[in-house]
């Protein structure tokens, strides 16, 4: 799939249908492969002239004829530009390839669709698509495809963001959880807490029109409370989905020799980093992938933390200070086999210690301090022997899913976790409140409930921030 670019889109979607109106019409056309060379790429075209398009650039095997071809067919034959020779009478052979046919409403945008497979070259897709666009295609606009599906109902815009998270997942981390988002799991929590909101928004209403008959205080206070605790349980996820959808940074320091860079190497399974006996071997950072439960980190091996007047060395442990500041988790490692120094106890002082995991590094040897002297709880490991390890990534794992961890879905997107704030804080205002004003904050969160998955109401620049991120493949 094409990668996502950063030009926006022009389409401006209605509030009702999530599109421009009559935009649905246009047959659109994009190559949906990304820009270079390779053994296939793809020209994508969706609309109610998909097959019109088809039938006027392919010419099937065998003589069949396109718009007679059913849905879920691969046909082979060759492309061809009518325009492309002029007065001639044959149109100009393109390339071979492979026609894929899809009819509505089951295809990607849930209208008639079309691929068509060719060989990857830029010159050979450039030909492609514009022949396509000169026989009654218009170029698509970024997220146009994906946008058309949402408008369709074939996706949610919970899912379509999924979508994007998946075409720009770097590691199989990101992968899965995107997965997650794709199969619906978030907007079946955001459907069954809509559903108990709107059930008790119908008994504020009845109360409000018909004040005589009396509505129980428990057909609303029983689903909001429901609903609520759905909610909160969901935002308690952000923080982890936003290290699954970007990935989360680990800064391992502590003094020189610490044993930093053989557990590096430890966590990775492959020697990364140099290890020497001599002091000062890392005196710059080292950046390396890891993964961590559902999460893709970034683990960095800083320069020991030491007092130095060798002014490269005293840039490194500058530079090491600033990484585990900005980081997301802390690796902080103490030699078990060394006395505790002045720089141990200022590391335990400069530390958060909701952000730090302690280690007593070199545990397949006797430690020669103990935990109240450091003033930390410490996990002994050993990089030589693996004792240890898996109990430290099960608790870095721990750490950076935090009350995510059980949860099937996550909310990955800053848009999403607004949303949900919107809708917890004005359920928290409803219990013994006037149904008037129930009425109002009941209504204000399954509005924001619905810009998560664009069902209900759907605000445009809701719509907008979502797909301005697109390539016009996708």
């Amino acid at each position: 799939m094409a990668g996502p670019e950063t030009h926006g889109t022009s389409l401006t979607p209605s509030p009702a249908t999530g599109m421009t109106s009559g935009r649905l019409d246009d047959t659109i056309a994009a190559i949906a492969t990304p820009p270079g060379s390779g053994a296939i790429g793809i020209v994508r075209v969706a609309g109610p002239r998909a097959f019109e398009v088809a039938a006027a650039v392919f010419r099937p095997a065998g003589g069949r004829r396109v718009r007679d071809l059913p849905g879920g067919r691969v046909t082979f034959g060759r492309v061809v530009d009518p325009d492309g020779e002029g007065a001639r009478a044959a149109p100009a052979f393109v390339d071979e390839g492979v026609l894929l046919t899809f009819r509505a409403p089951r295809s990607y945008t849930g209208q008639d669709a079309v691929e068509l497979q060719v060989h990857g070259g830029p010159a050979v897709l450039r030909a492609v698509l514009d022949a396509c666009l000169r026989r009654g295609a218009r170029a698509a606009e970024p997220g146009e495809f994906t946008l058309r599906a949402v408008a369709s109902g074939r996706l949610d815009l919970a899912q379509a963001e999924a979508v994007l998270a998946m075409v720009e997942a770097r590691s199989d981390a990101a992968r899965r959880q995107a997965s997650v988002g794709l199969s619906g799991a978030l907007s079946e929590a955001i459907d069954a807490a809509q559903r108990e909101l709107t059930s008790a928004y119908a008994a504020v209403l009845a109360s409000l029109d018909y004040p005589e008959e009396g509505v129980p205080e428990a057909r609303v206070e029983a689903p909001v409370a429901d609903a609520r605790a759905r909610l909160e349980r969901l935002l308690a996820t952000a923080s982890a989905g936003r290290f699954a959808a970007r990935g989360a940074r680990m800064a391992i320091v502590g003094r020189p020799n610490a044993g930093k860079s053989s557990l590096l190497n430890a966590l990775l399974g492959y020697p990364r980093a140099i290890v020497a006996d001599a002091p000062g071997t890392t005196r710059d950072y080292l950046e390396a992938p890891l993964e961590l439960g559902r999460v893709s980190v970034t683990a960095v091996d800083t320069a020991g933390l030491r007092a130095t007047a060798d002014a490269v060395e005293a840039h490194g442990v500058a530079r090491a200070r600033e990484l585990a500041a900005a980081a997301d988790v802390v690796l902080a490692l103490v030699d078990g086999t060394r006395p505790l120094e002045p720089e141990d106890l200022d590391l335990v002082a400069a530390l958060e210690r909701e952000r730090t995991v302690w280690v007593a590094s070199k545990a397949d040897r006797p430690r020669v301090w103990d935990e109240a002297e450091l003033g930390v709880t410490v996990r002994p490991v050993s990089s030589a022997t693996g004792r240890g390890l898996d109990a430290l990534r099960r608790e870095l794992e721990a750490r950076l899913e935090g009350d995510a961890a059980g949860e099937e879905a996550w909310v990955t997107s800053e848009r999403q976790a607004d949303a949900l704030r919107e809708a917890v804080e004005a359920l928290a205002r409803v219990p013994g409140a006037p149904a008037d004003l129930q009425g109002l904050d009941l209504e204000t969160a399954l509005r924001a409930l619905a810009r998560i998955t664009g069902r209900g109401d759907v605000a445009e620049d809701a719509l907008a921030e979502v797909f301005a991120r697109f390539c016009v493949g996708k």
